[in-house]
């Protein structure tokens, strides 16, 4: 049994699984769920599954990238657990768990597409990777701005599938023949189950004491433009 934890967006997404396969799920779209329902989810499913933490095989985590707060809430708890019950710890790249998620649930699969899951990250900005049909990343994770330009630099011929929050934003900017946008996707920690196993089974553990969110932007506090005093 792995617990897979998913905090990186607005999604407060708790998910019990038996290797690669779900057995339950709490979910809440509410970005000040994080903090209040988080423990409240996690409960819940050991609960009902009748375990205890140490019972666990490992907890697994959404290491990001995503937002600051919800991902700090996310890896502190997983990382309290981890600690507390004496379980692996495994993090694993939003993006990559986006991926596995959304090839799983595709009905139309196609195995000469190219696919970028997206998060949104402000303004034109957004944090993707792209994928091949096997998973091998084709482009590193990173966080750019996009345009119409973007993704010239691969073949026309080749058929680019964009999802996620990120990809909404760009539907209106990118109008390439060869870009293909899926609106029907949905982030969720069921998604961690799959990579989650496979790097229990590979031994990829954290460690817990220095783990951290992957930011890859530096986080910028925003000062007030009035002395409301």
């Amino acid at each position: 049994m792995i617990l897979c934890i998913e905090t990186a967006t607005s999604l407060c997404s708790v998910a019990l699984c038996d290797g690669s396969t779900v057995v339950s799920l709490r979910e809440s779209n509410d970005s000040k769920s994080h903090a209040s329902m988080l423990t409240v989810f996690i409960d819940e499913l050991l609960k009902e599954a009748r375990i205890k933490p140490a019972e666990l095989e490992a907890v697994a985590v959404s290491k990001g990238p995503g937002s600051y707060t919800g991902l700090r809430i996310g890896i502190s708890a997983a990382k309290g657990i981890s600690f507390g019950a004496s379980v692996p710890l495994i993090g694993i790249e939003t993006i990559t768990s986006m991926f596995h998620g959304f090839i799983r649930s595709e009905i139309e699969y196609n195995a000469s597409r190219l696919y970028c899951p997206m998060l949104d990250a402000r303004r034109m900005e957004v944090y993707y990777a792209v994928y091949d049909s096997t998973g091998y990343q084709v482009k590193e994770i990173s966080a750019d701005i996009m345009n119409e330009n973007s993704f010239s630099s691969f073949p026309e011929e080749k058929e680019i599938v964009l999802f996620g929050e990120g990809a909404k934003k760009l539907k209106d900017v990118i109008k390439k023949d060869n870009i293909i946008f899926n609106d029907d996707f949905r982030i969720s920690a069921s998604h961690l189950c799959f990579p989650a196993h496979k790097a229990f089974n590979a031994g990829k553990f954290e460690n817990v004491a220095y783990f951290e969110p992957l930011y890859l932007k530096d986080f910028i506090i925003t000062k007030q433009k009035k002395n409301i005093l």
